[in-house]
């Protein structure tokens, strides 16, 4: 019976990194994003509602994963979700994470920098924001704001305070990129798992969530102008994000680009990247020793004994037992219908038939 589970969890397994192979970023390439990755693409899949199981089984397991991740307290999984203005990320986060435990899960939102944080280097408040192992810690936008926003708006370089440097602004980006790079292969050599999505959303795709924020009353609160401004910046921003593809997918943290013009799709992708590198991590529920196997026996026998009266003395494992007893009720009334009972009742039958007649 073990083995038939570790066979469906395998085949699991090499169906989600099927799934998501696609939407790799495969380390030392060069990735030109409007070539290389459809926005739209849908693997496939008819609609949402076709959609929607994946969806349902791709968080059941990650719940799974991490209820483990937290036992095991081992390791962490930092999540980093960038995306243009409207690409879905507070949705991909509460879809996602809608069966995991709250208090296992931390999500840093990076705004704007304060006077505090731009007194510091530039990676200082995204290290204050790391979760800590057994959790999952989500960065809504990240460290690469760094070598994206700042990248096409340089005039932002000047509120950071470096020091006079005599290096171009070419080659300030590929240092920070080689900073980025250490940063993330020192917390994978520690532990923490490092999940790089990009949600990437067409032109146009955002032009119509733009207008639907502005339409429907309930979601004006989402629309900025400022947001509908940076559309002016589109071409430059997709090179920047081309060049931060090509230079920062690395074996220990590689990137996926999700397709974004149909959220529901964006979600499942979500999900199987992360179900994926938690199947890499594998955590596994911690086990006891003897001694302490030998106590929790002492401690069932008194709480046992405390039972009430006309009580199970352990409901649970009365529940499981009861289970058991049906499945195989079930198995043998199958049996009985189909199986050999079924034909030697069958044979019984017409023999008193035939005696009758007789």
């Amino acid at each position: 019976m073990q083995e038939g589970r570790e066979s469906t969890s395998d085949k699991q397994a090499r169906r989600i990194a099927k799934f998501i192979a696609p939407l790799r970023v495969e380390p030392g390439s060069r990735v030109n994003l409007s070539r290389d990755f459809d926005p739209a693409h849908k693997a496939g899949i008819k609609n949402k509602a076709a959609g929607q199981e994946l969806l349902r089984v791709g968080v059941e397991m990650l719940a799974d994963y991490q209820r483990r991740l937290a036992a095991q307290g081992t390791h962490g999984v930092l999540v980093c979700l960038q995306a243009l203005d409207a690409g879905g990320k507070d949705g991909t986060i509460r879809h996602v994470m809608s069966g995991v435990n709250p208090q296992g899960v931390h999500v840093a939102n990076f705004r704007v920098p304060s006077a505090e944080e731009l007194g510091h280097d530039y990676l200082w408040r995204y290290v204050r924001g790391l979760p800590r192992r057994g959790e999952i810690g989500i960065f809504n936008r990240s460290h690469y704001e760094e070598v994206l926003v700042v990248r096409v708006h340089p005039e932002l370089l000047s509120r950071q305070r470096l020091p006079e440097a005599e290096e171009s602004h070419k080659a300030l980006w590929r240092r920070r990129f080689r900073e980025i790079n250490d940063w993330e292969r020192y917390l994978s050599d520690n532990g923490f798992r490092v999940v790089k999505l990009f949600l990437n959303l067409s032109k146009e795709e955002q032009r119509t969530r733009f207008l639907r924020r502005i339409d429907v009353p309930e979601r004006n609160w989402k629309f900025s102008a400022a947001d509908a401004r940076e559309r002016a910046h589109w071409d430059a921003y997709q090179r920047a994000f081309s060049e931060m593809l090509s230079a920062t997918s690395t074996p220990w943290a590689p990137w996926y680009v999700v397709p974004a013009d149909h959220k529901w799709f964006a979600r499942i992708c979500a999900a199987a990247v992360l179900v994926d590198t938690l199947i890499a991590t594998d955590p596994r529920y911690p086990e006891i020793d003897d001694k302490s196997r030998r106590e929790l026996a002492a401690e069932k026998l008194v709480l046992e004994g405390e039972a009430p009266t006309g009580a199970a003395p352990d409901p649970y494992a009365a529940s499981v037992a009861a289970a058991a007893a049906r499945a195989r009720n079930t198995k043998d009334a199958k049996g009985g219908k189909d199986g050999k009972g079924g034909r030697k009742a069958k044979g019984a039958r017409h023999g008193g038939e035939r005696r009758r007649q007789r």
